[in-house]
Order: structure tokens, then C-alpha cells, then sequence
């Protein structure tokens, strides 16, 4: 049985990459299941698809533990929450998202699991990373024929326009071409017998005493150290001057208490901790917070700080 993982941020199209493989395996005959496994998270926040693939009837369930491959954006490699590594073998393939390339990646991970990278192109669309992904991920396998592939894609994107379907059929028949020279690397895995399963470790959390339910946690523990802005691929900005000061409203439905309220009763955002899930833009009555894209506010930082 294929068992593939597949790593991304909300928002990567990672759900539709996984989709898109197993649609593919699908149409190559096998058996499939293909899921994504996300929680509460908002777009940037780390999440996973899972591909299971075989010839016969696949009685297996959750998640996949042992990954044949595991499909990655390099950005989620350090961040332990992401589970990346988690459960990979020797023989496990890692394909990588990354503009350095192969050897870098080795010598950082120091893994004796093969690694193989795919360069996005400058400014490329995160969705459009993920595409490309798939592709490869389809000549890994050395399973699936191109015409299967063009058809499975048709099938997830054909409803949302010919320009859209164009684009992507041309970033994931990149994909699968740029993995020519390494078909048939990824190989199937046997099933890991329920006699050698091992429990999770289990974390007893104690409870609080609250006197006062409060949308802003009063008391820090370690969450403060978890830069989650990170994560972030848009950024809200108030525009104070059309703010009405209602700050109950953007600071009691931010999730992540990121948004404070000072003396004059405006809102203050604290962008180490804002992941972007843009909940205050929809909510703000007034249309005083907007969302620009991330890399579009670093830019002006740096020309305000040059200034």
C-alpha cells in the first residue's frame, strides 16, 4: 500500500493536492483514501493531507503514522507542531518545497531517507507550489500515467474555469516531469501489524479555577513564546481613522487574544502572535481592518525603516 503525506499551511491548497493524487490512484485502478486532518487552524496555520493507495481493500484508518512519502513546504520542517519527520524510515522519500536544493537539505536533516527538493518559481502562488507537488508526487509513485493525471485534475478543477484548470495543468505537468529521473522511487510499505501498536503519550493538563469568563487570557504561560505570527500569509491593518472604537468586537472574536485595546479605546494588534485568520476583518462593522498580503507588509517595514 502507498502511504503519502502532505504538509502545508491553510491556505496552500494542500486539502486539493491530496485530492488530486488520489484521484489519480483512483483512476489508475487502485483502492483510495485521501483526507485532510486540520482542527481550529486558519489560513497559515501548519496542516496535513493523507494519501492511502492499493490494489486491495484498505481497512486501515486515521492517520498515517509511516509514510512511504512525505510532501513538504520547507517552511513547516522546524516547527515541531508540524510533525514532519514523525515516523519516517530509512527508505521514506522527502520531497521538499524549497528554493535550496538537495544537498543543502541533507546536510541540515542529516537523514539517511532519500530527500529530493522542487524549486518553486519566483513569486509563485503557494496553491500553485502545491500543485506541482502533486504532480511530482504522481511520478514518485511510478504508477500513474500522465493522461490519468490531466483527467484527475479536470475532474477537481474543471469546475472552476478553463484559465484556472490551464494554470494549474501546466504547474502539475511541471511537477510530474521535474520527478523523470527518480519514477517508481517511492514504494509501496506493508501494513504495520496492530500487535506492535504503541499508544500516544498522553499530557494531563490541570484545570484553572476562573472566577470571570474573559475573551483575553489574563494569565501568560508558554504560549507567549511561540512567535505564531509566523505563520502568518496576510496581514490585518487598522486603518484608525475609520475605526469606531467598538473594540469588543475585534477583541473578543480574535481567537488568539493577538488583539488588545489601549487607552483611547482603539484596537492594537500584536503581530508576533497574529497568525492571520482575518476573523477581525470580517467582523470589524465599519471596514476599518483590512488584510494585505504579508509579504507586501514586510516590504513597506523596510522602506519605512530606510527612510
Amino acid at each position: 500500500m502507498f502511504n503519502i503525506r502532505f504538509h502545508g499551511r491553510g491556505g496552500q491548497g494542500i486539502k486539493t493536492a491530496g485530492r488530486l493524487l488520489g484521484t489519480a490512484f483512483f483512476l489508475e485502478g487502485y483502492e483510495v483514501q485521501d483526507a485532510p486532518r486540520y482542527g481550529a487552524e486558519r489560513r497559515g496555520a501548519p496542516m496535513s493531507a493523507y494519501v492511502r493507495a492499493d490494489r486491495k481493500p484498505i481497512n486501515a484508518r486515521g492517520i498515517i503514522t509511516h509514510p512511504d512519502l512525505v510532501v513538504v513546504d520547507d517552511s513547516l520542517i522546524p516547527v515541531p507542531a508540524a510533525g514532519v519527520l514523525a515516523g519516517i524510515r530509512p527508505d521514506t522519500v522527502l520531497l521538499i518545497a524549497s528554493h535550496e536544493d538537495d544537498a543543502v537539505w541533507r546536510s541540515r536533516l542529516n537523514l539517511k531517507s532519500p530527500i529530493l527538493t522542487i524549486k518553486p518559481s519566483e513569486g509563485a502562488d503557494p496553491a500553485s507550489v502545491s500543485a506541482a507537488c502533486a504532480g511530482a508526487s504522481a511520478r514518485l509513485t511510478g504508477v500513474i500515467r500522465k493522461e490519468n493525471l490531466i483527467e484527475a485534475l479536470e475532474d477537481e478543477l474543471g469546475k472552476l474555469g478553463p484559465a484556472l484548470l490551464k494554470a494549474n495543468l501546466d504547474t502539475v505537468l511541471q511537477g510530474f516531469e521535474s520527478m523523470s529521473a527518480h519514477q517508481g522511487l517511492v514504494r509501496q510499505s506493508e501494513a504495520i501489524a496492530l500487535i506492535d501498536y504503541q499508544k500516544p503519550e498522553w499530557i494531563n493538563l490541570p484545570l484553572e479555577a476562573s472566577e470571570l469568563a474573559s475573551a483575553t487570557i489574563q494569565g501568560a504561560q508558554t504560549s507567549v513564546q511561540v512567535r505564531t505570527g509566523l505563520w502568518r500569509t496576510q496581514r490585518p491593518v487598522v486603518h484608525y481613522e475609520d475605526c469606531h472604537r467598538c473594540w469588543w468586537v475585534c477583541s473578543s472574536f480574535c481567537p488568539d487574544s493577538a488583539i488588545s485595546v489601549n487607552e483611547e479605546g482603539f484596537p492594537v494588534i500584536d503581530y508576533e502572535h497574529c497568525k492571520g485568520c482575518m476573523i477581525c476583518v470580517a467582523q470589524c462593522p465599519s471596514h476599518a481592518i483590512v488584510a494585505i498580503p504579508e509579504s507586501e507588509a514586510q516590504r513597506l517595514e523596510r522602506q519605512g525603516e530606510q527612510r
